[in-house]
């Protein structure tokens, strides 16, 4: 019997914001393409460069992306300037320190093309980790997946749900991706993944456990009031720390 909530995809849409991600793009780009053309189907890979200062845009344009320059600086309208310039019905939005593989990739159309319109996946994170992290990313993993939110790492809509809910919301500096995930939620059927992406850990390596918690407060405490400003939210919108395990 046929499916009447099936969706057809005709060409896929990889997004990927960044800001200073030289060191660290090249790699999450072959591996996206590799990945995509795995799919046997259209698509193409838009890097939305947001104010970089050093060979982002170089490395995207060499790894064959193409490059949408803007000056942001705040990741919910980069991610949405991204999608402006996309032209397939599925967008899969990655980050720039995040690698995929084609099973995520093959289950993320699966789910789509059964009537899903959007979702996220199982994260793992690359290289040693702070006991402080090991201690509490099991808890937050299992809260994404319960509560049915997508990381921001990986997160996918169909062109259209994405339109209807109005992208992300743009007043947001944070905690743009859960909000996203709920209206998505709101609109129709929205899954998260058990194949997983791998995504850096040189966050956690370069914040101590007492400033991960700190800034995890302030966005539980005043939810979304605290989200409309880049106070507070270096870890995102600071000055990047070098990754003792990388050199960057």
């Amino acid at each position: 019997m046929t499916n009447p909530d099936a969706k057809v995809l005709r060409a896929v849409s990889f997004i990927v914001p960044a800001w200073n991600e030289e060191r660290i793009l090249g790699s999450t780009l072959e591996t996206l393409f590799a990945a995509a053309k795995a799919l046997n189907m259209p698509f193409e890979v838009i890097v939305a460069d947001d104010g970089s200062t050093d060979g982002t845009a170089r490395v995207a344009q060499e790894r064959g992306a193409r490059v949408v320059r803007v000056q942001h600086r705040q990741i919910a309208a980069t991610r949405n300037a991204g999608a402006r310039a996309a032209t397939g019905d599925l967008f899969v939005f990655v980050d720039a320190d995040t690698w995929v593989t084609p099973e995520v990739l093959r289950a993320a159309l699966e789910a789509v093309r059964r009537g899903a319109v959007g979702g996220g996946c199982t994260v793992k994170f690359e290289g040693p980790l702070p006991f402080y992290a090991r201690v509490l990313l099991p808890g937050l993993i299992w809260l994404y997946r319960a509560a049915k939110l997508a990381g921001g790492c990986f997160l996918f809509a169909t062109r259209e749900a994405f339109e209807r809910v109005g992208g992300f919301d743009e007043t947001l500096f944070a905690s743009e991706e859960c909000i996203l995930s709920r209206a998505l939620g709101r609109c129709g059927r929205f899954v998260v993944l058990r194949e997983p992406v791998i995504t850096s850990g040189r966050k956690l390596r370069t914040y101590s456990g007492w400033e991960v918690l700190r800034i995890l407060a302030g966005l539980a405490r005043a939810s979304r009031r605290t989200n409309r400003s880049s106070k507070g939210m270096e870890i995102w919108y600071g000055p990047r720390r070098a990754d003792p395990e990388q050199g960057s």
